[in-house]
């Protein structure tokens, strides 16, 4: 198993995490085409609508996994070492993300 580390802002996954997160951006980039497709084909507005919101729930969910699997990792760490300034960037961090 490869080690997960921040250092330097970058971060060494697991070959599972990493197929399993590049899976679902494959499957949101799906979901794009096809509303580009929906547009040329002169789809009706509200399923249009219903698609773009299910691509903002999957981003949505995409971001919850990432950032849980950066608590349990890098977070985690740097607070064990005493780098209480990684709670101030994951504060910043979630201000963005909510926005």
């Amino acid at each position: 198993m490869q080690e997960e580390t921040c250092c330097e802002r970058k971060k060494k996954r697991s070959e599972t995490e990493q197929k399993a997160l590049m899976n679902r951006l494959k499957r949101i980039e799906g979901q794009v085409r096809g509303v580009e497709k929906m547009l040329e084909q002169d789809a009706y507005c509200p399923d249009i609508l219903v698609q773009v919101a299910a691509i903002n729930n999957a981003l949505n969910s995409f971001n919850k996994v990432l950032l849980a699997s950066h608590m349990r990792s890098c977070v985690a760490e740097d607070i064990r070492a005493g780098k209480d300034e990684t709670i101030d960037e994951l504060v910043e961090t979630l201000q963005k993300v909510m926005k």
